[in-house]
C-alpha cells in the first residue's frame, strides 16, 4: 500500500490541483480543498505520516547522485501574495528532510550585478545540482508579476519574459531537474486578518512589512498578472498548480504530496557497492 492509499486525498493533489485549458484563478476558491475530504486533523495527520516517506524519497535522490551517477534534481517554485504561507511550507514540509540535500534560494530586489544581466542569469545560478531539492522562495516569475504590475520594465519586454521563461524551463527539464511549479492562493481578506494578526503580537512584528499594505492596494492588479503567467507559462514539463492557502494545512499537506509525487516520478535508486560487501563483513569482523 503506498502512502496516498492511507490518506484522505479522493484525487491526488498533481490532479486536483493542476491547472489545464481555460482555467480562472477567480473559479478557485482560496477556502477550498480539491480532491482532500479530510479535516485540520485528518491533514495534520497526514502530513505527520507523509514526513518518513518525503525524508525517504529525498534521500534516495540524495544518494543517487553523491553514490551513483545520478543526474536528478527536484525544483519547487513557490509564488504568493505576502502572508500566504511560504514560510510554513518551508519549516513544516521542506524542513522535515535532511538540510543536507536541499537548496534554498529566496529572490528579493535585484542588485546592481544582476540588473546588469538578464534577469535568467541569477536564477540559473541557484538551480539546484543532481541530488538536490531545490526551493525558489519567489522566482523568475516575480519578473513578470512584480514587473508588469509596478511598470519596472516596458510591456514588450514582459511579454519577451514569457516565452524566454518556458525556454528555461525546458532546457530545466532536459538537464534532468523535475520542476514542481505551485501558486499558494490566499484571498484578501484572509490576507487582511493575517497582516492584522502580525501588527497584534509583538513577537511578529518583525515579520510585518509596511510595503504590504501597498502591494494589497494593488491585489486586482496582481490577479490579473497571476492570470497571465498561468495563461503563458503553464507547459507540460512544468505546469501550475495552483494551492488554496487560506487553511495552511492543505496547503502544506498538498506540497507535500505533489513532491512525493515527483519523487517517485524520478524514482531514484540506491546506488550499488563499489566494493565487495561479504569482504568487508569479514574485515570488519576480524578487527
Amino acid at each position: 500500500m503506498s502512502h496516498d492509499d492511507a490518506t484522505s486525498w479522493t484525487i491526488h493533489p498533481s490532479d486536483a490541483l493542476r491547472i489545464g485549458d481555460g482555467f480562472r484563478l477567480s473559479d478557485r476558491d482560496p477556502e477550498s480543498t480539491p480532491g482532500y475530504e479530510g479535516k485540520k486533523a485528518d491533514g495534520t495527520a497526514d502530513l505527520e505520516e507523509g514526513t518518513p516517506f518525503l525524508d525517504g524519497m529525498q534521500e534516495r535522490l540524495y544518494a543517487a547522485s553523491v553514490g551513483g551517477d545520478s543526474k536528478d534534481a527536484l525544483l519547487l517554485v513557490v509564488q504568493a501574495m505576502d502572508t500566504a504561507g511560504k514560510g510554513g511550507i518551508l519549516r513544516h514540509v521542506i524542513g522535515s528532510v535532511d538540510p543536507q540535500g536541499v537548496h534554498l534560494a529566496a529572490f528579493k530586489k535585484p542588485t546592481e550585478e544582476e540588473l546588469a544581466h538578464d534577469f535568467l542569469w541569477r536564477i540559473e545560478k541557484q538551480l539546484p545540482a543532481a541530488g538536490k531539492i531545490g526551493v525558489f522562495d519567489r522566482s523568475h516569475y516575480e519578473d513578470v508579476l512584480i514587473g508588469r504590475v509596478r511598470s519596472l520594465v516596458p510591456p514588450e519586454e514582459i511579454e519577451r519574459r514569457y516565452e524566454a521563461i518556458n525556454a528555461f524551463e525546458t532546457d530545466v527539464a532536459g538537464r534532468g531537474i523535475r520542476i514542481v511549479k505551485v501558486m499558494l492562493h490566499i484571498s484578501k481578506d484572509e490576507q487582511k486578518a493575517r497582516l492584522q494578526a502580525r501588527l497584534d503580537r509583538p513577537d511578529k512584528h518583525w515579520k510585518y512589512n509596511p510595503g504590504d499594505v501597498d502591494e494589497r492596494l494593488r491585489w486586482d492588479d496582481y490577479m490579473a498578472a497571476y492570470q497571465t503567467v498561468l495563461d503563458r507559462t503553464s507547459t507540460e514539463v512544468a505546469p501550475w498548480h495552483v494551492i488554496p492557502a487560506n487553511r495552511k494545512w492543505y496547503a502544506r499537506l498538498a506540497v507535500q504530496g505533489l513532491l512525493l509525487d515527483a519523487l517517485e516520478k524520478i524514482d531514484p535508486q540506491w546506488p550499488a557497492a563499489d566494493f565487495d560487501v561479504e569482504v568487508e563483513k569479514a574485515r570488519l569482523a576480524a578487527s
